[in-house]
C-alpha cells in the first residue's frame, strides 16, 4: 500500500522497490540481507509506521542514521483520530489504510517529501498527487453506498484478526476479531467460544477469512455454530495487511478496498454490483 502511494506520485522520477509484497504479514515480517541491503542503498525509504514494521525498526534506524529520508507515510493523520484498543497497551492501530480517508492523508507526506528530494518536478508530482487523492474520494463514496446497504441486525464483520477497525468505524459497522491487532497474538479456546455464542445469538449469516493469516480460527467457528443448529458461511477472504497479487485489480489499493467492500455488502445482505465499483474484480 505504502509503495502504490509513492509509485503513483512519483511515476518516472524514481524507481520503487517493494519489499512486503502480496500475500505478506507485516506484523511478522524480518528484513532479509537482500533487504537491508536495498534500505541500506536507497536515497528515500518511505514506512506506514504505527509500529506495523515493528520488526524492521533497527533497519530502518540505521538508515536514517546515514543521512537517508526515512519516513513514516502516515505522520500526518491527527492523533485523535487514530485508535487505541486496550489490547494495544498505549499504542495505536496501525491498519489506518482500512478507511480510505484516513489513508488519502499519506499523500500529502509522500508528495512533500518527494518535492522536496526533486523541486523540479513539483507540478508532477502535484497533479498526480490530486488524482490519486480524487480516486481514493470515489473510492469511499462507492464503499460508503454498498455498505450502508447491510440490513442493520447484520451489520457485523467477523475476521480473523482485528484488522478492520478504521474500516468498520468509518462505514458503521461492528468488527470482531479472533485475534488482536497483531497475527502474532494467539486466539484462545474461549476467544472462539464467546464468538460462536455471539453469532448463534444474533443469526450472523457469514464471516470472512484473510489473505494473509490462517482460516484455521474461522473455521472453528462455522464448526462451533453448526453445532449449536447456525449455520454461517465464509462470505468471502478479504485483504487485510497485503494488497492482491500483482498485475491484477486486487493488487492496487483502489481494488484491495473495492474487493473488500464489494464482498462484505455481498455476503452479509447487502446490494453490490458482483463485479465491485467499475466491474474490474476477479470472479
Amino acid at each position: 500500500m505504502v509503495a502504490e502511494v509513492v509509485t503513483s506520485i512519483a511515476g518516472e522520477h524514481a524507481t520503487v522497490t517493494t519489499l512486503m509484497g502480496a500475500g505478506v504479514d507485516p506484523h511478522l515480517y524480518r528484513p532479509t540481507r537482500t533487504d537491508v541491503a536495498a534500505i541500506m542503498e536507497a536515497d528515500m525509504v518511505f514506512y506506514s509506521g504505527l509500529l506495523l514494521e515493528g520488526k524492521m525498526t533497527d533497519t530502518l534506524v540505521r538508515a536514517a542514521s546515514g543521512g537517508r529520508v526515512v519516513w513514516p507515510i502516515t505522520e500526518l493523520i491527527p492523533e485523535d483520530s487514530l485508535l487505541t484498543p486496550e489490547a494495544m497497551e498505549g499504542h495505536h492501530d496501525p491498519h489506518v489504510w482500512m478507511d480510505p480517508l484516513s489513508w488519502r492523508q499519506t499523500i500529502e507526506v509522500v508528495r512533500d517529501k518527494l518535492i522536496e528530494r526533486v523541486p523540479a518536478a513539483r507540478v508532477e508530482f502535484e497533479a498526480a498527487a490530486a488524482a490519486y487523492e480524487a480516486d481514493l474520494d470515489r473510492l469511499h463514496a462507492y464503499a460508503d453506498r454498498v455498505l450502508a446497504s447491510i440490513p442493520a441486525d447484520q451489520r457485523v464483520l467477523v475476521t480473523s484478526h482485528d484488522a478492520f477497525n478504521y474500516f468498520g468505524r468509518r462505514y458503521n459497522l461492528e468488527v470482531v476479531g479472533i485475534q488482536g491487532i497483531s497475527t502474532e497474538s494467539e486466539a484462545g479456546v474461549r476467544d472462539v467460544e464467546r464468538l460462536v455464542d455471539l453469532i448463534v445469538t444474533r443469526r450472523i449469516r457469514a464471516v470472512f477469512v484473510e489473505t494473509t493469516v490462517s482460516d484455521r480460527n474461522i473455521r472453528a467457528l462455522i464448526d462451533g455454530a453448526a453445532a449449536r443448529g447456525h449455520t454461517v458461511v465464509i462470505g468471502g477472504s478479504l485483504f487485510s495487511d497485503a494488497m492482491g497479487a500483482p498485475a491484477t485489480y486486487e493488487g492496487t489499493y483502489l481494488g484491495m478496498i473495492d474487493h473488500n467492500a464489494t464482498t462484505v455488502s455481498r455476503a452479509l445482505g447487502g446490494t453490490a454490483p458482483d463485479r465491485g465499483m467499475d466491474g474490474r474484480l476477479g470472479r
